[in-house]
C-alpha cells in the first residue's frame, strides 16, 4: 500500500486507509471496484492533508460535508475529472466513512446523461457476423451465432445442455434454466441460430465418440452443449475467450455484454414490444428493458449533424 503522509493535517492517513481496506474486503466487490475506491480515498486524503478542513473532517458531520463538497469541486475543476469518475470518488468516500461508523457525507452525486447500453453498430455486426461464419470450427460459428441471436447472459450460454434445445424444420427454443434470480426462460432460436447448432451438434458427437474410441471416458456422458477440446464442460471464462477471439478475426472490439446489448437494441429498434423483449432477455423490470430505446452518442451525433444548413 502507498504511504500518504498528512502530519500537517494531523491526519494518520495509513491507519485510515489500512482500516478502510479491511473494511472492503468484507463488502461483495469485485477485487478491481475495491483497488479503485481504496485509489480514490488515498486522493482524498492526500488532499485533505493540504486543505483547510483537516482532522476535524473526519469527526465533525459540518465540516465533513464541506470538505467532501469541496473536494468534488476539486475533482471537477482541477482534475477535470468526467462525472462518472466523480461519482465514483464520492462512493469511495461514502465508504470509507462508513468503515470509521460515521455518517455518510450529503454531497449530491453528478448527473450522469441516460444514453443507451453500448451496442455495435451495424457494420460492426456485419464484421463479427462474417468472422463468425469464416471460423473453422463449427463449435465457434455455433456459439457465436447462438450468442448474437439469442441474447443470452456469458453465464446462461456456458451453462446450457444439449437437452435444453429443442429444434424443429421451423422453430426452435433454448431452455435458460438458471438466468439471473434463479429465474426460468425459454429464448426462440431464428433460421440462423438452429443452422448453426445442425452443423455443431452431429460434430459433437463425433467429437465424444472419438474420445471413447481412444479411451478417453473423461470426456463422455458429458450433457453440456459446448465441449472442450477434451472434452469438458466449458467454463463461462473459455466461452468468453472464444467469443473475443471471433471479434478480434472481425476486428471489432466487443465482449459478451456488449454481443447481448446488441441483441436487446435490434430488438428494440425492431419495433418488438418493450414486455416481450423484457421476457426474452431475462428483464426482470421494464426500466431495464427501457434502456435500450435511449438514443446512443452516435444517435446524438447524427442529429446535430442532421441540421447542418448549407450557405
Amino acid at each position: 500500500m502507498k504511504v500518504v503522509r498528512t502530519e500537517r493535517a494531523g491526519v494518520d492517513a495509513d491507519a485510515l486507509l489500512t482500516t478502510y481496506a479491511r473494511w472492503l474486503k468484507r463488502q461483495p466487490l469485485a477485487p478491481r471496484s475495491r483497488d479503485a475506491y481504496l485509489a480514490q480515498v488515498r486522493g482524498f486524503l492526500t488532499w485533505l492533508a493540504g486543505s483547510e478542513h483537516g482532522r476535524e473532517a473526519l469527526s465533525d458531520p459540518q465540516v465533513r460535508d464541506r470538505a467532501v463538497r469541496d473536494y468534488k469541486r476539486h475533482a471537477k475543476k482541477v482534475k477535470r475529472w468526467a462525472p462518472a469518475s466523480v461519482n465514483q470518488a464520492l462512493a469511495g468516500i461514502d465508504g470509507f466513512y462508513r468503515s470509521l461508523a460515521a455518517g455518510r457525507p450529503a454531497v449530491n452525486r453528478e448527473h450522469l446523461a441516460q444514453v443507451a447500453p453500448r451496442a455495435l453498430e451495424e457494420g460492426d455486426q456485419r464484421s463479427f457476423l462474417r468472422a463468425v461464419e469464416a471460423s473453422p470450427s463449427p463449435r465457434d460459428r455455433a456459439m457465436g451465432t447462438v450468442f448474437f441471436y439469442a441474447g443470452l447472459r456469458l453465464s446462461e450460454l456456458a451453462a446450457l445442455d444439449v437437452a435444453d434445445v429443442e429444434m424443429s424444420a421451423r422453430s426452435g427454443r433454448v431452455k435458460v434454466r438458471a438466468g439471473k434470480g434463479d429465474a426460468y426462460r425459454e429464448v426462440p432460436l431464428n433460421s440462423a441460430s438452429r443452422k448453426a447448432l445442425d452443423e455443431w451438434l452431429p460434430a459433437r458427437a463425433a467429437q465424444l465418440t472419438a474420445l471413447a474410441e481412444a479411451g478417453d471416458a473423461e470426456g463422455t456422458g458429458v450433457d453440456a452443449l459446448w465441449l472442450s477440446r477434451s472434452g469438458k464442460r466449458m467454463s463461462s471464462r473459455a466461452v468468453d475467450l472464444v467469443v473475443r477471439r471471433l471479434a478480434t478475426a472481425a476486428s471489432v472490439e466487443l465482449s459478451a455484454h456488449v454481443l447481448r446489448h446488441t441483441f436487446v437494441t435490434n430488438l428494440i429498434r425492431s419495433g418488438a414490444d418493450v414486455v416481450l423483449v423484457a421476457e426474452i432477455a431475462g428483464h426482470r423490470r421494464l426500466d431495464t428493458t427501457r434502456r435500450y430505446s435511449m438514443p446512443s452518442q452516435a444517435d446524438k451525433d447524427a442529429a446535430v449533424e442532421a441540421v447542418l444548413v448549407e450557405i
